[in-house]
């Protein structure tokens, strides 16, 4: 199996996990926040690492290979808990915001990479401007007017809040990750097989 359809299948588990894992709140400090908030910055790290090894062409058809794989496990892991209606409109929602979200941290993370040097400054940018972008996008199309009617008022307290959380995650843990795993794919890039390979 080619090596972005593996990508592809690890995106759509991540989606999914992520859909499932919005139904469970938590508060602090008498604030509501959603467990996804720490599951979905890996999707953007995955996006981002793509785009600096292979390129942003490859990371596109991963983005794009992920969507209707995602988008059908979402609704089934949704669909365990909720009524039918909402499982649908949460799946839709997710893999719309999952694309446009992608695609938008391709070029955002491209166009910083060209312009600095330094390894964290398009990641940590894209990541910052794609999780408010992404986050609002899909707690809008997911629950205004919804039948959750917990969500349908306050859905943008939550995603508020999950923005919070999501850039905190993403800056203090999955950051530093993301330099490992960097690090690691390029030492392995660089081993005389992967030349030979490559070439």
């Amino acid at each position: 199996m080619a090596t972005k359809y593996k990508l592809a299948i690890v995106m759509s588990l991540i989606m999914a996990l992520s859909n499932y894992l919005v139904s469970f709140k938590f508060e602090l400090f008498g604030i509501p926040f959603a467990m996804s908030a720490f599951t979905i910055p890996l999707v953007y790290v995955m996006t981002d690492l793509i785009t600096r090894v292979v390129g942003r062409t490859e990371a596109r058809d991963v983005a794009l290979l992920s969507l209707i794989p995602g988008v059908i496990l979402s609704f089934c892991v949704i669909y365990i808990s909720a009524p039918f209606e909402i499982a649908l409109r949460i799946a839709l929602a997710s893999g719309t915001s999952h694309i446009v979200s992608n695609l938008l941290d391709i070029y955002v993370f491209q166009y910083f990479r060209n312009k600095y040097n330094q390894w964290y400054v398009a990641p940590s940018t894209s990541g910052v401007a794609v999780t408010i972008f992404s986050t609002y996008f899909f707690f809008a199309l997911a629950f205004i007017n919804s039948a959750n009617t917990f969500m349908a008022d306050n859905w943008y307290i939550v995603a508020t809040n999950q923005i919070l959380v999501k850039i905190v995650t993403s800056l203090i843990v999955i950051l530093p990750v993301y330099k490992i795993v960097l690090d690691f794919i390029t030492k392995k890039l660089n081993e005389p097989e992967a030349q030979q390979q490559l070439g």
